[in-house]
């Protein structure tokens, strides 16, 4: 897409945009490339289009699920745009502002899908019967559906924690933008939280939108498989929420992309300053103090692993990314919810379920990253096998 302005200084917009999300809509946000000899993102701005006659919708897509939501081709004809901010900001500043926002909400609309396709799951292991008991009895389905909803809840508290904290630091930054204090202490104070906050939420947005994305997929393919037979047909809304929650995992930025922005803030001290202020927290309920001692020691397998792939430079740490945001993971939601089970009965066992059977999961893939094993990319192609038909 390359915007060029005229003779009269009007910005036109020429190029093909796909996969773009309500594009039949009247008013069209546009990145495109203003600084022809500027080839990284920072020749990229910004520009507002209104739909007209010189922009086209070649075609929907036809996709797999959201079919609720029409998915665009479009093809700009020197269509007129606005340019929104400063030029070259468009990637830099404002779409990655965008995108923060974009990964927490798509970890909210992860954990509607999740929650719905749990809901039938449950109502129905309650009412199906088999062996002349319901199938919520039989130990397999049990457990189960159990552990469908304490892998929602674990996603619903990471992703309330990062829009508390978004809500922090953007609070904090529209005080010294606008309100703009003249006392140098709040102000000094107000910028070193403004650092801290951003760090932290650049760990915690991709890895709230990675976590709670990946667990509705996980949820909604438990559900389809509670009901068996009767969920793989469409009489049933399960095989949709399916569907539907496939494309979490992808737009916005991939899983995978989503571990590689994660696993720098885990790497960079965002997550061991987090997790120490978590453990300041006593409990006097005796099983809420031994989690949070175990959950002690599993900060430090994480800090070991940590430790393991910074000596081995970044390529071993982005194929190390998933086990390190997974263990990190375990770690921050463990103590979000020994937080919750001060409050309520019912989360300390969840408390404890997800901490006892998270954290064998931390030693066996720490286990893995300190082995230094990196054959899958010294050794692809055996691997992975030629290319078909190569």
């Amino acid at each position: 897409m390359r915007a060029w302005q005229d003779e009269d200084g009007q910005w036109r917009l020429t190029g093909v945009k796909r996969f773009i999300t309500n594009g039949c809509g009247e008013i069209l946000l546009t990145l495109a490339r203003s600084e022809p000899d500027v080839k990284d993102g920072r020749g990229l701005s910004l520009f507002l289009v209104e739909r007209g006659p010189r922009v086209r919708v070649r075609h929907l897509e036809h996709k797999l699920g959201i079919h609720g939501s029409p998915t665009c081709e479009l093809v700009y004809d020197d269509a007129p745009g606005k340019l929104i901010g400063e030029r070259q900001r468009g990637l830099v500043t404002y779409v990655m502002a965008l995108m923060n926002g974009a990964r927490v909400g798509i970890a909210g609309q992860s954990l509607g899908v999740a929650e719905a396709a749990y809901r039938v799951a449950r109502q129905y292991a309650h009412t199906r019967k088999q062996f002349g008991v319901p199938i919520e009895r039989l130990p397999a389905v049990a457990e189960l559906v159990a552990d469908m909803k304490i892998a929602i809840e674990a996603a619903r508290a990471l992703t309330y924690e990062t829009c508390r904290i978004c809500d922090l630091e953007n609070n904090n930054l529209r005080v010294l933008e606008v309100l703009k204090p003249t006392d140098p202490d709040e102000i000094k104070r107000r910028k070193a939280d403004a650092r801290t906050l951003k760090r932290l939420n650049s760990m915690l947005t991709p890895m709230s939108k990675y976590y709670a994305s990946e667990m509705s997929v996980r949820v909604a393919n438990d559900a389809l498989q509670v009901l068996g037979g009767s969920g793989y047909m469409k009489d049933y809304p399960v095989e949709r929420y399916l569907r539907d929650a496939r494309i979490t995992t992808i737009y916005e930025g991939t899983s995978q992309l989503q571990i590689v922005a994660a696993v720098r803030g885990v790497c960079s001290g965002a997550f061991e300053k987090r997790v120490e202020e978590f453990e300041q927290m006593s409990y006097s309920d005796e099983l809420l103090s031994a989690l949070k001692e175990k959950l002690v020691e599993a900060r430090g397998l994480v800090l070991k692993g940590i430790a393991f792939v910074k000596e081995r430079g970044a390529e071993y740490m982005d194929l190390c990314g998933r086990k390190l945001v997974d263990s990190a993971i375990v770690v921050l939601v463990g103590h979000l919810f020994l937080k919750q089970a001060l409050a309520s009965e019912r989360k300390r066992h969840v408390a404890r379920r997800f901490i006892e059977t998270g954290l064998p999961t931390i030693q066996r893939d720490i286990d893995l990253v300190c082995r230094g094993d990196s054959s899958v990319m010294q050794h692809f192609e055996l691997l992975a096998g030629p290319p078909p038909g190569a």
